[in-house]
């Protein structure tokens, strides 16, 4: 893969590290970065949701604005999904990482705006999951607005007579 993302068009670097979410790889990130001066960054490696802040972080010490990272999640989308096929997931991991690197190319500063909050919400909707939302909100002191297209609530569950698992009345 190291040597595939030297292919890419705009890739001036590409590393392997064992564990870039560390205090380690944080170090190597950087010092990368400022090396080549390098003004996006493309990890490909494991899942955002757990490692995003980490690597904003280290942008964040190099003077890039952590809008400017892209992850390539290859672990869970073709490592894991395709282990007993270790063609087919090079194949996605490669296609998962060209389109990574075409969207890092294209990425702008987001700019962070705060706002103070109104303590009012709308909810579209007054199926099941509307009216949760707006009894959850309303319990916590929210001003809520329920939106309903129909001239009833209820949503889909309103058409069922009895459900499952207890045969109790819908309604």
């Amino acid at each position: 893969m190291v040597e595939y993302a030297k292919t890419l068009p705009n890739v001036v670097e590409s590393s392997n590290y064992i564990s870039l979410c560390t205090e380690g790889g944080a170090v190597f990130i950087k010092e990368k970065m400022e090396e080549t001066n390098s003004n996006r960054l493309v990890v490909c490696a494991c899942t955002p949701i757990t490692h995003e802040p980490v690597f904003k972080k280290v942008l964040e010490d190099t003077v890039v604005d952590p809008s400017y990272l892209e992850f390539c999640n290859i672990r869970e989308h073709s490592s894991l999904v395709h282990m007993h096929d270790k063609e087919g997931a090079l194949k996605v991991a490669k296609d998962l990482l060209r389109s990574a690197v075409a969207r890092a190319a294209g990425l702008e500063k987001i700019l962070i705006r705060e706002v103070d909050v109104l303590g009012k919400c709308l909810v579209i909707g007054g199926g099941v999951a509307g009216l949760k939302a707006a009894n959850e909100l309303g319990s916590q002191d929210y001003e809520v607005f329920l939106v309903e297209k129909e001239p009833t609530i209820g949503g889909k569950m309103a058409m069922l007579d009895r459900t499952f698992p207890t045969d109790d009345c819908s309604i």
